[in-house]
């Protein structure tokens, strides 16, 4: 990227001070991690839980960086632009970065399967564009201006994840975005206790649309009930994704691959004529090929050739703790412990129950959930029960109600207050040839449980 410290100062409407022949100096990069400073970066100090930014302002400046945002003025040879709100400015500069490019914009959001889509379309065009995308699961108000200030001057399209948790935010972070065009994966019963039902969820999430280009495209999964709800969005009609016939793309003749993914005959009518294409997903879960499927239109709203889209399907990689297949010596993992909501851990039993060997869940607390906390998670634990899955640990206090739905299968069902006492009692439940899914809410840090297994297999 290329911005002069004088237009971080003007779009921030902060003050400056340094030196200030410095104000016609370009920075090369954002960070606010004071370990990932590059030569000519700006780094951005916030207050962390633990620890204040302000403090490595210094450290910051002699690993390269060529100008601080502060909000208050540090005691350091490093030049700074001084704030009310480092978030904020970071923002109000993210917003002024986008305005002076000429990338095209894909927002994606939805209640499940942001990141895995985001995987998905990045995979389908960067066979054929320049791509930035967000990093891992940075789809926040911080993660997002982030993402923004990333990409490059030569980068032709962004694909940028967006996730909320309250009303209002999304609005916020689609006028940074102002997406070109929208893909809405679902709406399902995440972040309750704030937006209170599905519908709330659908009111929250549509405010992506606040800001999208007036030629913008919208591209909706055609099987969620509430998404079938949106017929119309500021003149633009929007295109469908699913397994219904009635969707301008649909698929049909499944079949499952086990965890080496699925294939399929994806159906195009978008152009009113019934093309079919023979399409191989490399990852497993039904929930993939409507992945699949929304980078296909992504590709052809973008012009792309299909054959080049096909090829972008088959190469889609997993990133870690989504759906990330881990082999050791003694185990496989089903590394899905970044984040979790109902949905999308009764999608990963599925997948778990199309795995080889021993089939083995470690589920633990789902954040978030409201009122309903318990059903959801006593519907998680029926779910584990129908798939047939041979050994489950839930882990956690509201994942009691999990442990308690699942019993009465033909699998053990083992209940843990603390994910230490998992760690303790890995090795004694554990056996060769067995495939274990690690999933929880991201707050959980299953990730330990991931390692400690990986460790486990490869002795």
């Amino acid at each position: 990227m290329k911005l002069k410290i004088k237009e971080i100062l003007m779009a921030t409407e902060g003050s400056y001070e340094g030196d200030p022949q410095f104000l016609e100096e370009e920075i090369s990069s954002v960070t606010m991690d004071s370990r990932q400073v590059s030569k000519d970066a700006l780094y951005v100090a916030f207050f962390g839980e633990r620890v204040d930014g302000h403090d490595f302002v210094d450290a910051s400046y002699e690993k390269g960086a060529i100008c601080s945002l502060v909000e208050h003025a540090v005691d350091s040879k490093c030049p700074q632009i001084i704030v009310k709100n480092t978030g904020e400015a970071l923002c109000k500069l993210a917003t002024y970065y986008r305005r002076k490019l000429s990338v095209y914009v894909i927002g994606i959001t939805g209640s499940v399967g942001k990141t895995s889509t985001k995987e998905m379309v990045a995979s389908v065009l960067s066979t054929k564009f320049s791509v930035c995308k967000t990093k891992g699961n940075f789809n926040n108000e911080i993660g997002i201006p982030l993402t923004l200030l990333s990409i490059k001057v030569e980068d032709q399209v962004a694909v940028v994840e967006m996730g909320i948790d309250h009303f209002g935010e999304m609005h916020n972070e689609s006028s940074m975005v102002s997406p070109d065009l929208v893909i809405m994966t679902n709406i399902g019963s995440c972040h309750l206790e704030n937006l209170k039902d599905r519908d709330g969820v659908l009111k929250a999430k549509s405010e992506i649309f606040d800001f999208i280009a007036k030629d913008g495209v919208i591209l909706l999964n055609g099987d969620d009930d509430k998404l079938q709800t949106i017929h119309e969005v500021k003149g633009i009609i929007p295109k469908t994704f699913g397994m219904n016939p009635s969707c301008n793309v649909y698929a049909s003749d499944i079949e499952s691959l086990g965890l080496a993914g699925s294939k399929f005959i994806l159906h195009d009518q978008s152009d009113g004529e019934n093309q079919e294409l023979s399409i191989m997903v490399p990852v497993a879960g039904e929930h993939m090929i409507y992945n699949a499927m929304a980078g296909y239109l992504a590709g052809r709203a973008m012009g792309m050739e299909k054959e080049l889209i096909v090829e972008g399907i088959s190469k889609m990689q997993t990133i870690s703790g989504r759906n990330n297949q881990i082999e050791t010596k003694r185990y496989l993992i089903l590394d899905d412990c970044y984040n979790a909501n109902p949905m999308s851990m009764e999608a990963a039993l599925k997948v778990l129950a199309s795995a080889p060997g021993r089939k083995v869940a470690i589920l633990g607390d789902m954040f978030e959930l409201g009122a309903d906390e318990v059903k959801l998670h006593g519907q998680v634990g029926k779910a584990a029960k129908d798939c047939g899955i041979d050994l489950i640990f839930a882990v956690g206090n509201p994942s009691r109600e999990t442990a308690k739905e699942a019993l009465g299968g033909h699998g053990m069902v083992l209940y843990f207050e603390e994910m230490e006492s998992v760690l303790e009692n890995l090795e004694g439940f554990l056996r060769d040839g067995d495939t274990v899914l690690v999933k929880a809410s991201h707050g959980m840090g299953f990730s330990k449980i991931v390692d400690e297994i990986e460790k486990l297999g490869n002795r």
